[in-house]
């Protein structure tokens, strides 16, 4: 009989948000209004009166989920963003408690969440390997044995002796993903973390999950927009939708199910806005085609532009690079825009901007794509954010003789010539 090694019944989780009713009031006007009426003004700072109120609602990031999860099984969890993926992991990694419901967790659990979670930025990276073997509950001779094999795999031995908070994005994930894979912690949950990483160690981490769960008996819960490496990993997935479990079989299934309202859902979606320290951030994404009316919608062979908003706390003097990822919807890469490519610095100023890529022609088949965002200064990050754009390309007769080719026959259209002798 099957081990159970999570069981989840009923799990809810709820926020309350703030919101402030009558816009933003500027101090200017708190000062001329306590001046004008400086008796009205006492009176609702007494009684909290002002116009300025705030109101609060329930918001269910997770509702009503329920599944299980056997020994040994490598379970995916896809879904768009806000659909309730990150809050799920987060309760069963036990960072925070659920509102509702209950899980029960058979076994040890290592998760690897966001980049840098459970390092401390002033220790070095051999100081936080052995941190994080603490954490797992391992001795410190359980650690010391795995420790070379861990230092191997990350590929961070030339800067084990540096705090961590000098580490790239890119070291940080390799180091603790190396860390929570050989500290043999019974269930292992992984995040879409592991897409800050290069295609050869993202290759490598899969083969790396692969071989615990088929060698070692463990499980594994795997977020991912990456529907390939789901497909491949996983036998079993979950789609959530709006914090609730929307299809819980076989993944082929699932993915199939996933793609299909993927490809109904509006083209113009900006689905994910991420706020940073470094005052950096995209207010708004669109690409426009310069034929076609209709926002998020370009057509094969015709010329189109990414416009973006951004906001910006203070002007920067460094070069920026901004790196725009266009993925199919099963998170394959089909291509990368990259100012630095064609010799374009770009420094963003203070307050706000406008950031515009201009495509002389689009030579995307027809199909819908999405748009990863990241940008950084010398080449560490300062905005990550997946599916920032949805956007569809449609027939646009690419070679000018009414022969188009269709969806299954791949993601880029090229100019070709032939002849035959």
């Amino acid at each position: 009989m099957e081990k159970t090694m999570i069981e989840v019944k009923n799990l809810g989780k709820r926020y309350n948000i703030s919101h402030q009713k009558g816009g933003y009031i500027a101090l200017r006007d708190v000062i001329a209004g306590a001046f004008k009426s400086p008796f009205r003004f006492l009176k609702n700072k007494a009684i909290g009166t002002s116009s300025n109120k705030k109101t609060r609602e329930d918001f269910w990031a997770l509702k009503d989920v329920n599944f299980n999860v056997q020994k040994g099984e490598v379970v995916g969890i896809i879904g768009s963003n806000g659909a309730g993926k990150s809050t799920l992991l987060k309760i069963l990694s036990q960072i925070t408690p659920p509102t509702t419901g209950e899980i029960r967790i058979n076994g040890r659990v290592g998760s690897l969440l966001e980049v840098g979670t459970g390092f401390h930025p002033e220790l070095s990276g051999r100081e936080n390997i052995m941190l994080n073997g603490a954490i797992l509950g391992m001795t410190y001779k359980e650690v010391a044995r795995k420790f070379d094999q861990i230092v191997e795999f990350s590929g961070v031995e030339k800067f084990l002796d540096t705090p961590v908070k000098y580490y790239s994005s890119g070291m940080y994930v390799r180091l603790a993903f190396s860390v929570a894979a050989h500290m043999e912690p019974d269930i292992l949950i992984v995040d879409e973390v592991l897409a800050v990483g290069d295609a050869e160690f993202q290759k490598k981490c899969l083969g790396k999950m692969d071989e615990i769960t088929k060698e070692e008996g463990r499980t594994i819960l795997f977020v991912s927009h990456n529907m390939s490496a789901i497909r491949q990993l996983c036998k079993k997935t979950i789609l959530m939708k709006n914090g609730q479990v929307n299809m819980f079989g076989e993944t082929s299934e699932v993915i199939e199910k996933y793609m299909d309202e993927a490809q109904n859902r509006e083209n113009v979606k900006l689905v994910n806005k991420v706020k940073n320290d470094n005052g950096f951030n995209i207010e708004s994404i669109a690409i426009k085609g310069k034929t076609e009316s209709d926002s998020n919608v370009v057509l094969t062979g015709q010329p189109a532009s990414i416009e973006i908003d951004y906001s910006m706390t203070h002007s920067e003097s460094e070069p920026v690079e901004v790196n725009l990822v266009i993925e199919s919807l099963e998170g394959r890469r089909v291509a990368t825009l990259n100012n630095m490519y064609v010799n374009s610095p770009f420094s963003p100023k203070a307050s706000e901007g406008k950031i515009i890529c201009n495509l002389p022609s689009v030579n995307l088949n027809i199909g819908l794509y999405t748009v990863v965002a990241y940008i950084s200064i010398k080449k560490n990050p300062i905005y990550w954010a997946r599916e920032m754009m949805t956007f569809s390309v449609i027939d646009g007769d690419y070679f000018k003789n009414g022969h188009n080719p269709d969806a299954h026959d791949g993601s880029l259209l090229i100019e070709q010539e032939w002849s035959f002798k």
